[in-house]
């Protein structure tokens, strides 16, 4: 399916199931994507997340619900997915400003958020810097979280710079003084990647802060993951961090992806390649590697 009709799709999705709890696997399906890349372009098209979209949609129709004066708050608040009345009426006055009976009094002070429509700017991605390279399969050694596919834009962001704080101050000891996680780290280059796995069948997100991996001892707190051989459009970032990558992201899902006729995502994984040296710095460089595979002829 083409890449902007996937983003169609899962939008129709949410609509159609607006009112069940969010199953973005199913989303995914129905929109022939992974749900690490549907994640991914929703947020960078829309600037909203797949969860702060459903419970803005929520909230709107809740509003249109409070001034027909049908329904009791209470009943609201179940039939919109929250569990006690004032956790509904909370969302309710964060998102439009006001309580239900306010807006009951006053229906002009409703907030509107009406379903998105996915427009896109098909450029063909001329103006951004990538090479595509069929690389061989590769182990990577590093530290894990796991956690759900629908959290995982909650929890992932703020994990890079736990393992940080935790482990790399003390990696650049004398090769004497060093622990065994300490070696691996220091020999295996931990940090060089951030390679991110979406198991579509258990519904998890497996995220590795993670170098190339040689055969060494696995210390206890550390996994290993094979990356498997495959073709990557390997994108390149110059700039501070993570400013230069957010940009280089935003141009690849708005610009790149969209009408590409040739390339076409792969699979659900994702690595992020980042350089030595001060990642502040106005030349710093990184890479995103998306996995791609050549469209069919026919198709065109």
């Amino acid at each position: 399916m083409e890449w902007t009709q996937s983003l169609r799709s899962a939008i129709e999705y949410i609509e159609i199931h607006l009112l069940e709890p969010i199953d973005i696997e199913g989303m995914a399906k129905a929109a022939y994507i992974s749900a690490l890349y549907l994640k991914k372009a929703f947020k960078v098209m829309t600037g909203y997340s797949i969860e702060e979209y459903v419970r803005f949609r929520r909230l709107y129709l809740a509003a249109l619900d409070v001034i027909a004066g049908r329904e009791k708050v209470i009943d609201l608040s179940l039939k919109y997915g929250y569990e006690t009345p004032e956790s509904f009426s909370k969302a309710f006055c964060r998102f439009h400003g006001v309580s239900p009976t306010r807006l009951r009094e006053n229906p002009k002070m409703i907030r509107t958020f009406l379903p998105f429509r996915i427009t896109v700017s098909i450029k063909g991605g001329d103006d951004i810097d990538y090479v595509v390279d069929k690389v061989g399969g590769f182990k990577v050694i590093g530290f894990e979280r796991v956690c759900k596919t629908e959290k995982s834009f909650s929890e992932l962001p703020g994990f890079g710079d736990e393992v940080r704080n935790k482990y790399f101050h003390i990696s650049q000891r004398s090769n004497c003084g060093q622990s065994v996680i300490e070696k691996v780290i220091n020999d295996c280059n931990v940090g060089e990647y951030a390679v991110c796995f979406d198991d579509e069948e258990l519904k998890y997100c497996c995220y590795l802060i993670a170098g190339r991996y040689s055969g060494q001892e696995i210390p206890e707190g550390m996994k290993v993951y094979n990356v498997p051989e495959q073709e990557w459009a390997k994108f390149r970032c110059v700039g501070p961090m993570p400013g230069a990558m957010q940009v280089i992201y935003r141009k690849i899902f708005r610009e790149w992806l969209p009408g590409n006729p040739e390339y076409e995502i792969a699979m659900g994984c994702n690595i992020e390649w980042y350089s030595k040296g001060n990642n502040w710095g106005s030349d710093y460089e990184s890479e995103i590697w998306i996995p791609v595979k050549r469209r069919c002829r026919q198709n065109y």
